[in-house]
């Protein structure tokens, strides 16, 4: 494998219809002209980064759109509070488990 380039391979085992692509470096990534044509760079503002550019899902559905703006990945326990409170916790129950160091 080492002695040829990843364009190569895929040109190879295309032609014998052995389905592939390559594996990118981030950089080419952003590049590849499949990512291009399917528009699916997206931005994001992360609090602790600032803005950045990923690459979001390239399937689309119609019956769940894809954001407009993707969010960031949350940090440890950002949505400690939310969760619990779906849950039926209330802000005393939540305070009792922080203080217990159980989240």
């Amino acid at each position: 494998m080492r002695r040829h380039p990843n364009d190569h391979w895929v040109e190879v085992l295309n032609k014998v219809g052995v389905p592939c692509g390559p594996i990118n470096t981030i950089d080419k990534v952003f590049a590849d002209p499949q990512v291009q044509h399917l528009g699916i760079v997206k931005s994001i503002d992360h609090p602790k980064y600032g803005p950045q550019k990923v690459v979001g899902q390239p399937i689309h559905l119609s019956r769940y759109p894809q954001p407009v703006k993707l969010r960031h990945t949350p940090g440890p326990g950002e949505h400690t509070d939310e969760v619990l409170a779906s849950l039926g916790y209330d802000q005393a129950a939540v305070a009792a488990l922080r203080a217990k160091g159980a989240v």
